[in-house]
């Protein structure tokens, strides 16, 4: 039999193609959401996990550390799309993509079963850590897997529409694990869901897994896969040639550089830090933050397929370099309308307040960062600066040779503790810290909203662009580099650098310019270097 006959053989008719590619699609995105579901439940938590998998006695350097294991399930995200991608490219897409699910599955639901730092001490963070690892590892391999699988089954002028599907499961990923998350809180007491009820979400993940596996057999390998596999095209080490070669190097450092990156950080910026933003500096509940977020994104979901579908009709570049565009623009003053509108008292006090921390030990290290497991050994003009940042109270540090004071409002300089300093900066309107705090509701949805919008305006026309981008000899492993070292080592760390900012200068929007910065840069590499990809072949 010739290659032609067994390509004929092989490549479904356009009929088949257009009656199965809705079940194609509905079941490798239903895949994903529950695979982003794993991976965000803790980024949903995260604040919550610092008073359980960390000691106690200062605060903010356990939200940092709680932060950085969110982060670390980033870091092996990339050697995930190296690992799978290869493998994609070598025995198919279908088979890799099962794998990462089975990983992932099983890594999460064992995150429910971790006993806590005072059960088993630095034990418990370390296994959460590699429990994080592993979870990395699988989205490494997964959702570049299930793009371009999407892709090669879709037709090429509703290729951004299709693809868009692939793109919408990370937000309804989250979304998912707000709701259970507001569920189990609502079903349960405050004490309950601290001991015990934290772990349902991640045990019952696997339901979700049994689920997700039974759909995921049912698929069938891609089209474009198969016939280069008849034709003898595929790439025996598509890792080596996708690195290695000059070509594809330039490809990979575009996609990143000129789209991924933006697209990283605006989401995740839009989505996690925005959480955090509002219960930890602004101090709304993790109910009244859940609910906000779930309605920002039940009205802002729907653009990702806007734009997936606007990206078939003029094109993927400039909708994306537009987006990331305005979000460097944009993101400053919607966070400081956030702030504004979600606690009014506290922008206030702000506003009128100013504190100097004059003294001969702020010239140390004030990186929370080396003290991440050393909570205890802090300086007091340390200490100082973590309660007012607690408080989001503004600060500026001046360095002399006497002994910490403290100075509110442009008076004396004066050496006051704790009690002392917290009775001052009350007088002068600071809110106190269990006073309940009186949202501007429908306007804090509304600058959510505007956060999530940005981000489907990168994100909708991604998958495509990325799929159309590389060739199909190496395409599930170019893709998934690209995807997993721009999200991965560059967007998965915005919460994380922010928040470090913010505990180290006391600048509660300071850390939003690593967000700016890179959303700035994409913006320039894409308008520059990014072809347009709409309408290719993608069996070149």
């Amino acid at each position: 039999m010739s290659v032609q006959e067994m390509t004929s053989q092989i490549k479904p008719k356009a009929h088949d193609l257009d009656r199965n590619t809705k079940r194609t699609v509905f079941a490798a995105a239903l895949g994903t959401v529950f695979e982003w579901y794993d991976f965000f439940i803790y980024g949903s938590l995260a604040a919550f996990f610092s008073t359980l998998f960390f000691p106690k006695g200062n605060e903010t350097a356990a939200l940092l550390a709680a932060l950085a294991t969110f982060g670390a399930g980033f870091v092996l995200r990339p050697f995930g799309a190296i690992v799978f991608g290869r493998l994609g490219d070598l025995v198919g897409r279908k088979k890799t993509f099962l794998v990462t699910m089975l990983v992932m599955g099983l890594a999460t639901a064992a995150i429910g079963l971790l006993p806590t730092y005072d059960s088993i001490g630095w034990a418990a963070p370390a296994l959460l850590v590699g429990l994080r690892l592993l979870q990395g590892l699988a989205v490494g391999g997964e959702f570049g897997g299930a793009v371009t699988y999407v892709a090669e089954h879709s037709d090429r002028d509703r290729r951004g529409l299709t693809t868009s599907w692939i793109q919408i499961t990370a937000t309804l990923g989250l979304f998912l694990s707000l709701i259970v998350i507001v569920l189990c809180r609502s079903s349960l007491s405050a004490e309950d869901f601290a001991s015990w009820g934290w772990r349902i979400p991640f045990i019952g993940s696997i339901l979700l897994l049994i689920l997700s596996l039974y759909i995921r057999l049912k698929l069938h390998e891609s089209p474009v896969f198969q016939e280069m596999k008849a034709q003898g095209k595929g790439s025996r080490n598509p890792i080596a040639e996708t690195l290695g070669d000059r070509k594809n190097l330039r490809l990979v450092l575009v996609a990143i550089f000129g789209v991924v990156a933006g697209q990283a950080v605006i989401w995740y910026t839009g989505h996690f830090y925005s959480l955090y933003f509002m219960t930890t500096i602004l101090k709304l509940t993790q109910d009244q933050a859940n609910f906000y977020m779930l309605v920002a994104l039940t009205l802002g979901t729907p653009f990702f397929l806007f734009f997936g579908w606007l990206s078939d009709r003029i094109g993927r570049k400039w909708i994306v370099v537009t987006g990331c565009a305005l979000s460097a623009l944009l993101i400053m003053p919607l966070f400081q309308a956030l702030a504004t509108y979600g606690n009014p008292v506290l922008t206030e006090f702000r506003a009128k307040t100013s504190v100097v921390l004059v003294g001969n030990d702020c010239n140390h290290d004030q990186s929370f960062i080396g003290q991440l497991f050393r909570p205890q050994a802090t300086t007091e003009c340390q200490k100082v600066k973590a309660l007012l940042t607690g408080r989001a109270v503004p600060y500026t540090v001046k360095v002399d040779a006497e002994p910490l004071r403290i100075q509110i409002n442009g008076g004396e300089a004066k050496t006051l503790n704790e009690g002392e300093l917290v009775a001052a900066l009350t007088g002068v309107g600071m809110p106190a810290a269990n006073a309940p705090v009186q949202p501007n509701g429908p306007m804090v949805v509304l600058v959510l909203f505007a956060l999530v919008f940005l981000a489907t305006m990168v994100y909708g026309p991604l998958g495509a662009l990325l799929v159309e981008l590389f060739p199909v000899r190496i395409r599930y492993s170019g893709v998934s580099v690209a995807l997993q070292l721009g999200n991965g080592w560059i967007g998965g760390f915005a919460p994380f650098v922010a928040t470090a900012v913010v505990l180290t200068t006391g600048n509660i929007f300071g850390g939003l310019w690593y967000t700016v910065a890179f959303a700035g840069l994409t913006a320039v590499i894409g308008a520059l270097l990014l072809p347009e990809t709409r309408g290719r072949d993608l069996n070149t």
